[in-house]
């Protein structure tokens, strides 16, 4: 079975899973080198996560006997494909399996993740939004006079996807007209080969979509690329980086970009914070503290919700419209269902953030922490 790449637009789709009278099984497992380097870590890593699957499976109250079924089916299908998969290339897997809805989706996570398994009434998403940046859409775009190569991933892993190869003719060493001509056929063939490259880059856009483009190459090469870009490549254009392009491992390349695509992280929370202190200083278009982000993801108003890395909230929610409150107890003011408490409704609300396309941002830097503390450490610009 493929084992998908985490992504902002998979995150949203199985946010919207809800399958009835059925519960879904999240196990996320941690593929950490220093930890999980060789398979008998792994086998017992695995056994026991899905141990504690079944464990928690046992005290699901309330389950049909349909339900318990599938859950028990769902259980044995993991750990049948953990036992088997590749872990090659990945720091973390998040498998979502839940057999009425027609789910099982292994994700490849390209950093480690704590190892647990949870069953619950959706996919549980949360830790994956924390693995998430702004700009994990990443594409660096490597050329020279003969060789393209096209590189995906985030701030820690890029693989490549792409290796472009044309054959361009060397420089001539005659003299007079015989080498002018000569060498306007080895520039036609150069910028055949960089419109060759664009027209791959921009099919992969089409493939996959993705946020920001990075380039690199010798300038003059570059330059002369940048001007063969489909228009909606060239809005993505972030910045250039030096790195010799036919001979550089993915992960130098990766360290080469790791610099811009921080900065850009940085800007993009800093960007989110500006706005969110404008909004709530002007009364509009900001939502400070759990009470009012939550009334304004209920409203489905939120454009960009903004969470601490960690941060937490008791609350309820409601199983019939999704709502959710920092409340104890009670009825859905909406449609008077009885409140489901929690002691953590944070996954409930970035279900609510995801299904209504408003960006998720974890703030990690202690700075922007901070500030987003005095904020109550959640809160979230608005669109109306």
């Amino acid at each position: 079975m493929q084992i998908n790449e985490l992504s902002e637009s998979r995150l949203r789709e199985l946010a919207r899973i809800h399958p009835d009278d059925a519960r879904v099984l999240s196990v996320f497992l941690s593929l950490d080198p220093s930890g999980f380097a060789v398979p008998p870590a792994r086998a017992t890593e695995i056994s026991s996560v899905m141990d504690d699957a079944h464990r928690r499976a046992r005290e699901n109250d309330g389950l049909s006997h349909n339900a318990r079924k599938a859950l028990e089916e769902d259980m044995d299908r993991a750990r049948s494909f953990l036992r088997d998969f590749s872990a090659k290339g990945a720091h973390g897997l998040a498998l979502f399996a839940c057999g009425p809805a027609d789910l099982f989706e292994p994700i490849r996570l390209p950093r480690p993740i704590e190892t647990r398994a949870v069953i619950d009434d959706s996919p549980f998403v949360e830790p994956l939004v924390e693995l998430l940046r702004t700009g994990d859409n990443w594409v660096v775009a490597l050329v020279n006079r003969q060789v393209g190569r096209i590189l995906r991933g985030d701030r820690d892993r890029l693989e490549e996807l792409d290796v472009i190869e044309d054959d361009v003719h060397g420089q001539h060493s005659q003299g007079g007209w015989s080498q002018a001509r000569y060498q306007r056929s080895v520039d036609e063939d150069v910028q055949d080969h960089l419109k060759h490259v664009a027209d791959a880059l921009f099919l992969h856009f089409k493939r996959r979509s993705f946020d920001h483009l990075l380039l690199g190459g010798p300038q003059e090469t570059v330059t002369d690329f940048e001007g063969k870009l489909h228009p909606y490549l060239g809005e993505r254009l972030a910045w250039r980086i030096d790195i010799d392009v036919e001979n550089s491992h993915p992960d130098e390349v990766c360290a080469a970009a790791r610099p811009k695509i921080e900065e850009l992280d940085r800007a993009a929370v800093a960007a989110a914070l500006e706005r969110l202190r404008e909004g709530v200083a002007k009364g509009a278009r900001g939502a400070a503290g759990l009470d009012d982000v939550l009334e304004a993801l209920n409203e489905r108003r939120v454009e960009t919700l903004l969470l601490n890395l960690g941060f937490t909230g008791a609350g309820c929610s409601c199983s019939q419209c999704g709502s959710v409150y920092a409340r104890d107890g009670g009825q859905c003011p909406a449609d008077g269902t009885p409140l489901d408490c929690r002691d953590d409704v944070i996954e409930s609300a970035v279900h609510l953030a995801l299904e209504q396309s408003a960006r998720v941002l974890v703030v990690r830097e202690e700075g922007h922490r901070a500030e987003l503390q005095s904020h109550g450490g959640i809160g979230a610009v608005l669109r109306f």
